[in-house]
């Protein structure tokens, strides 16, 4: 049998389906005592829609391998940081076109450099994208739209 930690570390994050959730840092903890898994998560933003589908996914790969008793439980202490995205997990969002945050700990980022062409003339188009936690943004040199991941 997988491990429980294994299994839930492989689901993949529904609106940002390049990484999982725990390159995506959403993953807190995995549990296992007295035949239950207890998953703990914290969400992206309070109100993320996606956390239902996550703890319905996360349900669903434990069944799969063979667990029977699971409970996912969420949490919104400490709150999730974007700090919180794995290395593995910002190469993954660059590499599929979409432009990873800058860490919240170097304070402000002047620039955002196009995830197609690397060019740092780009320009916000909208403050809100597909999902809540990405904002629109296109390169002036490449002219090619893209989203980001919004820095927290």
């Amino acid at each position: 049998m997988v491990s429980a930690r294994s299994t839930v570390a492989a689901v993949r994050d529904p609106e940002l389906p390049v990484v999982t959730i725990e390159e995506l840092g959403i993953l807190r903890d995995v549990a296992e005592r007295d035949g239950r898994v207890t998953v703990t998560i914290t969400p992206t933003y309070s109100g993320c829609p996606a956390m239902d589908a996550i703890r319905a996914d996360i349900t669903a790969a434990l069944h799969a391998d063979g667990y029977g008793d699971v409970r996912v439980d969420t949490t919104l202490t400490e709150p999730w940081t974007t700090d919180w995205i794995t290395p593995a997990g910002l190469e993954k969002l660059a590499a599929a076109g979409i432009a990873p945050p800058s860490s919240t700990k170097r304070g402000l980022t002047l620039t955002v450099r196009c995830p197609r062409c690397g060019s740092p003339e780009t320009e916000e188009l909208s403050r809100f994208g597909a999902t809540a936690c990405k904002a629109l943004w296109r390169c002036r040199a490449c002219r090619e739209p893209f989203e980001r991941v919004k820095a927290i």
